[in-house]
């Protein structure tokens, strides 16, 4: 006969954890930097800042390459972070299905209002 002394420690769960951790970082500086190049053009352009200056800041395509790239990170960094509040604090799996159905379909439509804008440029 074995003895058990103390129980197994069973881990359940989806397992995100490094993942949406070092997905929330990478997100984060890729922003940070964008902001930093965006304000670096603004700061050292000439002139008023008007309509004709920020189209003309986002015309290249290097720009719009990493503004789109930006947009993307945004969208999967929000969804990790309201993903994880939803399961943290939703309790109810309906309502919690509900939630996220509701801000996936958020954040495709606000992905494709951003890149509709962008390549209008």
């Amino acid at each position: 006969m074995s003895v058990n002394y103390g129980s197994k420690r069973t881990v359940v769960g989806a397992h995100y954890g490094i993942r949406d951790w070092l997905a929330q970082r990478v997100t984060a500086a890729l922003m940070a930097l964008f902001t930093i190049a965006l304000l670096a053009q603004v700061i050292f352009s000439k002139g008023p800042i008007g309509y004709d200056r920020w189209a003309g800041i986002f015309s290249t395509q290097w720009m719009k390459v990493l503004t789109f790239s930006v947009i993307v990170a945004l969208v999967w960094h929000v969804w990790v972070g309201v993903r994880d509040v939803w399961m943290d604090y939703v309790k109810s799996a309906g309502l919690r299905l509900l939630l996220q159905v509701f801000t996936i379909v958020w954040l495709v439509a606000c992905a494709g209002w951003g890149f509709q804008t962008l390549w209008r440029l």
